[in-house]
């Protein structure tokens, strides 16, 4: 859905189980449609399109056809596709395993090439493309420095080669794809600061001499490539816990001439202490956690930010505080519930900057956590993601 001329509109299908294709496929079938009928009866709804690795491997060239055919009837496109997660996503334990397999392995590599040829023929003409992927890897898996800079490097190395690819892509078919890294706690970028180091120490250096060596592209033209086809997901909920403000990230990657492949909408927790309430805020906070993913907690205390592997940590020790963040995707619509917050606020903020200053024309809703949602916030899910679209749509 095309917003202002400027913005790609959409929500993340991760938030419907895809196993394998028919899971995909069905749970589309199910929702995009009646999504689409409410929130752009009149114009093309664009998705971001999640496919496990094996709903990637499911989807022939046959069903391919036929995954076309019923997007041009339903008035439906594909523009941005999430490659993050490699395996299932729903129903069953997820924690750090969504890492895996990691940008060390061929695997990765593999699943994400795969995307790219799936996303190139999907896409419609004369529109952009990119696929968000994890951070290079799970930080508490390199016990050792040495092990973390491998990781980097195998990272690196790997990630040229994505670059060839979109090279290829984009000489033979005109079309412009981007692979979007996405920052989170504990990965093994969290923050701009690590995202620049990344860069500038791994992968420059190490991408433009794999393009230097398979095709003979001089080290100015090849950091040039690389940036081009390199970019971050700026998901707001993630860049909320690094406590980074978003003018601040955005100037940080203009600088560094470092593009902004996707923006996910999203919003995390908010706990702000208050001693008359501090036994509810507690309880509030313990009804979120829940065994399936993740939720990472992070304080600021001065200039460092502390980063809690999940939320357990947090309710075991109930330490004092002045403001907690936690890794929960929560309805983007809500700025507060019971005696918790939400970062809505930095929502807006983003949306105040790109409304003048468009840095990225793809806007993604994610909030994949509806299943696990405390039962209170739950409601029924083509209504919730609907709500959250009309709430993005009228602040853009």
């Amino acid at each position: 859905m095309k917003i202002n001329d400027t913005f790609h509109v959409s929500y993340c299908t991760n938030i419907h189980p895809g196993t394998d294709w028919e899971t995909t496929f069905n749970s589309l079938k199910e929702f995009a449609p009646k999504i689409k009928e409410q929130v752009s009866p009149d114009h093309p709804f664009g998705l971001g399109l999640r496919l496990s690795n094996k709903a990637s491997e499911e989807l022939t060239e046959t069903r391919m056809a036929q995954f076309k055919k019923w997007l041009d009837a339903n008035g439906l496109y594909v523009f941005t596709m999430n490659g993050f997660p490699y395996g299932n996503f729903h129903g069953e334990r997820v924690k750090d395993t969504v890492h895996a397999p990691d940008w060390t392995t061929p695997e990765r590599l593999a699943y994400t090439k795969r995307l790219f040829e799936q996303l190139s023929v999907l896409l419609p003409s004369g529109m952009s493309g990119g696929i968000s992927t994890s951070p290079i890897s799970y930080k508490h898996w390199f016990s050792t420095t040495e092990a973390t800079e491998r990781a980097f490097e195998s990272g690196a190395g790997h990630l040229a080669q994505i670059v060839l690819q979109l090279l290829d892509i984009e000489t033979q078919k005109q079309q412009y794809l981007h692979l979007d890294i996405e920052p989170e706690p504990d990965g093994l970028l969290e923050n701009s600061g690590e995202v620049v180091h990344f860069y500038n120490t791994y992968l420059l250096p190490i991408a433009a001499e794999v393009l230097k060596t398979e095709r003979g592209i001089p080290e100015d033209a090849a950091h040039k490539l690389i940036k081009r086809y390199i970019t971050l997901c700026y998901d707001i909920c993630h860049f909320s816990l690094a406590f980074e403000e978003p003018e601040y990230t955005f100037q940080k990657m203009k600088d560094q001439g470092i593009a902004i492949g996707k923006i996910q909408v999203s919003a995390a927790l908010k706990i702000l202490y208050d001693a008359q309430n501090e036994d509810a805020i507690w309880e509030g906070l313990a009804r979120f956690d829940e065994p399936t993913y993740l939720h990472q907690v992070t304080e600021k205390v001065g200039d460092t930010v502390t980063t809690y592997n999940d939320l357990p940590m947090v309710l075991q020790e109930k330490k004092a505080f002045t403001e907690l963040r936690a890794h929960f995707h929560v309805p983007i619509f809500l700025e507060r519930f019971d005696a918790l917050h939400s970062t809505q606020d930095h929502i807006l903020k983003v949306l105040a900057y790109v409304r003048e200053h468009p840095v990225s024309e793809h806007l993604e809703v994610e909030t994949y956590t509806w299943e696990v949602l405390p039962k209170a916030l739950k409601r029924e899910l083509s209504a919730s993601i609907v709500r959250e679209i009309d709430w993005l749509k009228e602040r853009l």
